[in-house]
């Protein structure tokens, strides 16, 4: 059992302990994080759904992600991350959102360096995001950010 398959079989327990149901909207991990989760029994007893947002169209339109943080910021931002989590928590109703954003290479975007990356959460109790500097294969990135959002889930879940 890989990492990434360990984290989600936690946070899928842990979930379906808490009665919780969670969402995700991804940029740079395009879906991995709700594979990931959907590869662990049980977790349709918890995962709503999830949106790739991989263009900015797609945040603002699909995820309510505010057009004026999008031209001022960039899709690799703290605040979009956020927002991903909150649009994404409403959109498909679920009790916790989690987003991802960042930059696998192998070129920088909107001013950031490969390997930020920033991972959002939102719940009942408001929405946080954090920030990541992974190095790494474009695909090593990816797969940590999507390790990121797995050990954020397994935090908002416990708290």
């Amino acid at each position: 059992m890989t990492n990434l398959h360990h984290l989600a079989a936690r946070a899928v327990r842990q979930a379906l302990e808490v009665r919780r149901t969670v969402a995700t909207a991804e940029s740079l991990t395009a879906g991995m994080v709700s594979a990931v989760l959907a590869d662990t029994p049980g977790a349709s007893g918890m995962l709503q759904g999830g949106v790739v947002a991989y263009q900015n169209s797609v945040k603002e339109s699909v995820l309510n992600v505010g057009s004026d943080l999008l031209s001022r910021a960039g899709s690799v931002d703290s605040d979009v991350a956020r927002e991903m989590a909150e649009g994404v928590r409403t959109l498909l109703r679920a009790d916790v959102g989690i987003s991802t954003t960042g930059v696998a290479g192998p070129n920088g975007h909107d001013g950031k360096p490969v390997g930020t990356v920033f991972v959002g959460v939102a719940t009942a109790g408001g929405s946080f995001s954090f920030e990541y500097a992974f190095d790494g294969s474009r695909a090593e990135i990816r797969g940590l950010a999507c390790g990121a959002a797995l050990e954020r889930l397994l935090e908002a879940l416990s708290s």
